[in-house]
């Protein structure tokens, strides 16, 4: 791999506030259709479905679960009259095809709100 493409495992983890789950997020899915018209933010894309890879710390079990984030926030807005998530993310917040980890809780802020992810 040349070093232009190496990207930090690090930079794509993100854990919970107490060390219990470790998380790398990769995006399955985006929408072509959809544009962007707010140029303040960059270059970004709309996400769609992403594969979790969810490992439990004290286990050392890894879980992969893929998330439609799209049906997600439909379900948030109906069940509970708002929504949290921001589904656009920048394109330079996108590492070989993993969301960095600063941006994890954006994504899953609907999931977690509705108990679909244990994690919280």
């Amino acid at each position: 791999m040349s070093y232009d493409r190496f990207v930090d495992e690090r930079l794509l983890t993100s854990r919970d506030a107490l060390g219990r789950f470790q998380i790398k997020m990769k995006i399955v899915e985006i929408d072509e259709s959809a544009r962007d018209f707010s140029r303040r933010f960059g270059n970004r894309v709309l996400v769609r479905k992403v594969l979790l890879t969810i490992k439990h710390v004290q286990t050392e079990e890894v879980e992969e679960r893929e998330l439609n984030v799209d049906e997600i926030e439909k379900r948030m807005k109906k069940e509970r009259l708002f929504s949290s998530t921001n589904r656009w993310v920048a394109s330079t917040d996108i590492k070989n095809g993993y969301v960095v980890a600063n941006k994890h809780l954006d994504l899953l802020a609907d999931a977690i709100a509705l108990d679909i992810l244990p994690i919280g």
